[in-house]
């Protein structure tokens, strides 16, 4: 193992989110030092043995002391753009490489170049990177698989019928473990500089299919009901969408309709094993879809 000196030091950004907190967890398992930054350590919910530190990405002056030392950094952006050039600023006078967590917004597929105003925040990071100076690699992932979970799980607790939007638009969701592994590969090895490292699960299914399958993980017959889109989009606001977020979804599926989804081997290429399948991500998270005793 490398000595602590030569180790190579990594600050995660977004550590408590989807992304980021497997990010941690896979980072722990490497010769890297870890530091995991959080506008709540306390309330974190990571390990108690992790370097943790606060900092807040739109309050650039709390960024050095997180940066101190850091040679790659995990960023997840979610903030406006105009606050992120003070930000990179920041970043580049500490960090050598940065590994964006972005979208695959330069992909010809309809799903994915739909006019939103997340691609246009998206594409303006990446510029402001780009001209950083810092060494960049960006992951581009395609719909988390984790997002059913998010969507769906509420219904399926409770019901046998997930009742959502556009049941023929296909996808190819990818685990949240794989997006992970990818980046974690290009914050600790050489090589991923300046690559767009474009991620799918392995197949392309319609959302009525990816409702059968986590069904067949719970061993309970699931059915979807499709929903009109005013209807739907009446819902995603009463359960808490913005109504440029709920747009920009019923956009992006109404466009993958009858396509079907891009698949990319690069998981496989990048960490050298396969994609995993999204019956094993329903698998993994059957707990979240488990109907209360």
């Amino acid at each position: 193992m490398s000595s602590f000196a030569s180790m190579k030091r990594v600050l995660v950004t977004g550590a408590t989110g989807q992304i980021g907190r497997e990010v941690v967890s896979q980072l722990r398992g490497t010769d890297c030092h870890v530091r995991a930054m959080s506008r709540n350590p306390h309330s974190a919910g990571l390990p108690a043995d992790l370097d943790i530190v606060r900092g807040d990405l739109l309050a650039p002056n709390t960024l050095d002391a997180c940066l101190e030392g850091i040679d790659s950094i995990f960023l997840v952006w979610i903030g406006p753009l105009a606050s992120a050039a003070p930000a990179l600023d920041r970043i580049a006078v500490h960090a050598r490489h940065v590994v964006l967590l972005t979208s695959p917004h330069r992909t010809p597929h309809p799903f994915f170049q739909q006019p939103n105003g997340m691609r246009i925040i998206q594409a303006g990071i990446e510029q402001l990177i780009e001209a950083s100076g810092l060494r960049w690699t960006f992951i581009r992932p395609g719909p988390f698989a984790i997002n059913c979970r998010n969507w769906w799980a509420p219904q399926i607790r409770n019901s046998n019928v997930v009742r959502w939007f556009y049941a023929d638009a296909a996808t190819a969701p990818v685990h949240e473990r794989d997006i992970a592994a990818v980046s974690v590969r290009a914050l600790c090895d050489e090589g991923h500089d300046g690559r767009e490292h474009v991620l799918t699960g392995p197949a392309s299914l319609t959302q009525r299919e990816l409702v059968q399958i986590i069904g067949d993980a719970l061993g309970r017959p699931l059915r979807f009901e499709e929903l009109p889109r005013e209807s739907a989009r009446e819902q995603m606001l009463a359960s808490g969408f913005t109504p440029a977020i709920a747009d920009m979804l019923l956009d992006a599926y109404a466009a993958g309709v009858g396509r079907p989804a891009p698949v990319t081997s690069t998981v496989l290429d990048i960490t050298g094993a396969p994609a995993s399948s999204f019956h094993t991500w329903a698998t993994d998270h059957a707990g979240d879809f488990a109907a209360p005793s």
